[in-house]
């Protein structure tokens, strides 16, 4: 097992859910009440699809295929809940 980084873009709907996608693996698609559930949503959906590509025999994408070629230096936006 290794660790894998893909970039998230989260946007906020006017529903007041947020919205998670990746152009690291097209088709990820993820909502929640919150942009850390969403995030950690999104985490669970690109396991499921390495896993998913385990099981059935195909090469999984780009961004999840090669441990050890994450990036050197990450930078992140943090939320953080203000009263």
């Amino acid at each position: 097992m290794h660790e894998a980084t893909i970039r998230l873009h989260i946007e906020s709907l006017e529903t007041g859910s947020f919205l998670a996608t990746s152009v690291d693996l097209p088709g990820l698609v993820a909502e929640g009440r919150s942009i850390a559930e969403a995030t950690e949503i999104a985490q669970g959906l690109a396991r499921k699809i390495a896993e998913s590509c385990i099981e059935h025999g195909d090469p999984p994408p780009p961004a999840l295929a090669e441990p050890g070629k994450h990036e050197a230096r990450l930078d992140l936006l943090a939320p953080v809940s203000v009263p």
